[in-house]
């Protein structure tokens, strides 16, 4: 087979293998006027300014936002000072409150913000994140405290509780304006969020130590999980089919299940990994034309290689669970990993 032959096949497998990865993108919607509120005033989006959410999200992830090309990945110096599963808490030193929802910032130099609306709501509820680089639209359930991360790091926010009023129309309930000096730069990498939700996940976190209770070397550690993950989960056709809009991975039940499409299989393995505390992003962008999620780790050794990495015993490799569990060691498959310019990042977690 001659090299773009190969290439074609490659592509054509791994597109096969994503289909439910793929969400088309939708026209960005207009906010609504927010409530009279001459505090709230300053924050009120307009259009043209940061995209709000709209009703195409794509599935199981966030609004389409553009990010700069040169803020994918920032080389990085020094360890995490970050102990392994350190939880977040909602310390109330530094809170807005409005129309029913309360933003806490008070922990921002670790690395998230939390946000809840406590009451019942029959209106759709997002939180906006917008950071130096990129903006992050996320559902919002009512209830208890929902972790963001701060995943552009050091630098100024503006964080908004929104709530549906009318079609794709949003009012800003509560807005935080602050900017982050983070006290260690792997922060954001290291604690559970809404989407690598491993707090209370307790059968993945103490599979992740049993297996890698023989070392402490964090390369050792991604390997172990790494395989771990790629040899034991099957993707799950049916759920790829189904899925809805807002998905999100329950840790415990991918784990149970042994089954899942790319988003379980990145936090699943995010998770584990962080709760043994190795920095590591759940990544979001694309592999050729299909939506994708996939994993980047960080070691004293390498740093963020090529953001997403994955060292065989021979090569380093595209960290790609999914593709590599559902490509049965294909070649065609191996070789699309490996190929850098076939993956496009546009979101961290």
């Amino acid at each position: 087979m001659n090299k773009k032959s190969f290439r074609t096949a490659a592509l054509s497998l791994a597109l096969a293998l994503m289909t439910a990865c793929t969400a088309p993108a939708a026209a960005p919607e207009s906010p609504a006027p927010q409530p009279e509120s001459p505090s709230q005033s300053q924050n009120e989006p307009t259009q043209g300014s940061s995209q709000l959410p709209r009703e195409g999200d794509p599935v199981a992830y966030v609004s389409q936002v553009k990010v700069p090309e040169d803020a994918v990945m920032v080389p990085l110096a020094g360890s995490p000072a970050v102990d392994s599963q350190l939880l977040p808490v909602a310390s109330g030193t530094a809170v807005e409150s409005g129309g029913g929802a309360e933003i806490d910032y008070s922990n921002i130099q670790d690395g998230y913000v939390m946000v809840r609306f406590p009451d019942a709501s029959t209106s759709r509820l997002k939180v906006q994140v917008v950071g130096p680089a990129t903006t992050y639209t996320y559902n919002l359930t009512p209830g208890d405290w929902t972790t963001f991360p701060l995943s552009d790091g050091n630098g100024g926010y503006v964080v908004r509780a929104l709530q549906n009023v009318e079609a794709k129309k949003y009012a800003v309930l509560t807005a935080a304006n602050f900017t982050v000096a983070l006290q260690d730069e792997f922060a954001p990498f290291l604690r559970p969020n809404q989407y690598v939700n491993y707090a209370g996940a307790t059968a993945s976190i103490q599979k992740a130590a049993d297996l890698t209770a023989n070392t402490t070397e964090p390369l050792e550690k991604v390997r172990l999980i790494y395989d771990f993950v790629v040899g034991n989960l099957t993707y799950d056709q049916q759920k790829a089919a189904t899925v809805q809009s807002g998905y999100l991975p329950d840790l415990d039940a991918v784990l149970a299940s042994k089954t899942g499409i790319c988003f379980d299989y990145a936090a699943l393995m995010t998770g584990m990994l962080r709760s043994q505390g190795v920095p590591t992003k759940l990544v979001v962008g694309y592999a050729g034309t299909a939506y994708h999620a996939w994993v980047s780790v960080w070691t004293e050794e390498t740093g963020w290689v090529d953001g997403v990495i994955f060292f065989d015993g021979t090569n380093w490799q595209r960290m790609d669970p999914t593709f590599a569990s559902s490509g049965n060691g294909d070649e065609a498959i191996l070789q699309y990993i490996g190929d850098g310019s076939n993956y496009t990042v546009k979101y961290l977690y």
